[in-house]
């Protein structure tokens, strides 16, 4: 079941390719990471973003499909009509 899961999540991602997306990830000690860049890439395993260097210190970031399973990375995509949430949801 895990495993569909993950594909499922990579072909919501596959679908916004190229889109502006905020990004939100566990820091640890009670911190969240607020990171706004576009999706570039997906691969098998993990998915690219490419950061804005204005803000962030980093060209690109990395996370794997199994952050958004475990709620680790919440995923928004940024269009004109409006914010899409990319999670899991269970049945």
């Amino acid at each position: 079941m895990a495993r569909n899961s993950l594909s499922e999540i990579k072909q919501s991602l596959d679908a916004h390719v190229g889109q502006k997306i905020l990004l939100r990830a566990n820091g640890g000690r009670r911190k969240t990471i607020e990171r706004v860049g576009v999706l570039e890439e997906t691969y098998p395993s993990v998915f690219i973003v490419k950061l804005d260097q204005d803000q962030h210190a980093f060209k690109r970031v990395s996370y794997s499909y199994a952050d958004i399973l475990t709620e680790s990375v919440e995923v928004t995509v940024i269009s004109d009509e409006g914010q899409v949430r990319i999670s899991y949801m269970q049945d």
